[in-house]
């Protein structure tokens, strides 16, 4: 068995894109597990992120048999990272040779922190993981709901960012997130400059109660950076937010409006769920010990 390894960076070619896209199809029939978002697929051919594959290749077959890769999804120079391999060449060390690639490309690529990310239910990656000194961390669920149009007149007025709001946004994600002045100061910027990101300022009688992020990936509208600010929670602003996003999206042409939440925000859960969300897949997140 003649194997090789290569190293390629976003924006993935389309026929590189085909090839990862069927192994991870034959390996989520295998496994009955869906890794397609865990590998990146969806931006996988965006220029506007920032992350890497290691890809691994029977010579002999021409086959792709084991994918990595590490993304930087929030510019912060912290990578998140995960693989695949074929059943049948699971026990000949593709694993470990992927898992080394990747952490010599973090490391040229000046990585500040990591995350492994693993599909639930997916014990080989477990055991894996932990022979390689990683812990559990955390767990987050994606929860998706259709694209629909908004029934109910709602009390908010939802328009583009700017700059005057800043204050009061980093004081709002401070409070929901519990990040620094500076770190909120970050993510309004990457929202606000990255391209396919689209930062939302929610007015409520005048006053700003909260935020939101949207990216468009082919027929989903995704949502991130969700806050309302807390004094202003239980009011069902959180769900007329989530409604709105619904119908910007059908507006928009998408079909499919997802988010990601931790599993063991309780209260976030609910306020999804009373807005039509339902859990698609859960990621399992592992640190280095």
């Amino acid at each position: 068995m003649n194997l090789s390894a290569i190293t390629v960076s976003f924006p993935l070619d389309e026929e590189t894109y085909e090839e990862i896209q069927l192994l991870t199809k034959t390996c989520a029939y295998i496994d009955g597990l869906i890794y397609q978002q865990v590998m990146n697929l969806p931006v996988a051919k965006s220029y506007e992120m920032k992350g890497f594959y290691v890809l691994v290749y029977d010579d002999d077959k021409n086959e792709l048999v084991g994918a990595g890769t590490a993304i930087d999804l929030m510019g912060l120079n912290t990578y998140e990272w995960s693989m695949v391999v074929a059943p049948m060449y699971r026990q000949i060390g593709i694993g470990r040779a992927i898992f080394n690639v990747l952490h010599e490309g973090m490391k040229e690529r000046g990585s500040d922190g990591e995350l492994a990310l693993m599909v639930e239910g997916a014990s080989f990656g477990r055991e894996f993981l932990q022979k390689n000194s990683y812990l559990y961390s955390f767990s987050e669920a994606t929860l998706e709901a259709k694209a629909e149009i908004l029934q109910v007149e709602q009390s908010l007025t939802v328009r583009p960012f700017m700059q005057k709001d800043t204050e009061v946004i980093v004081s709002i994600l401070m409070e929901t997130f519990g990040d620094m002045r500076e770190e909120s100061l970050d993510l309004i910027d990457f929202n606000t400059t990255t391209e396919g990101l689209f930062m939302w300022t929610v007015e409520h009688e005048g006053e700003v109660v909260g935020t939101v992020t949207t990216r468009k990936e082919g027929e989903v509208q995704w949502i991130t950076a969700f806050a309302v600010a807390p004094a202003m929670q239980g009011r069902g602003i959180g769900t007329q937010i989530l409604q709105w996003v619904k119908d910007y999206a059908i507006r928009n042409g998408e079909k499919m409006v997802l988010l990601d939440v931790e599993i063991d925000n309780a209260s976030a859960l609910r306020v999804y769920e009373k807005a039509g969300f339902m859990k698609s897949i859960q990621m399992d997140y592992f640190v280095k010990n």
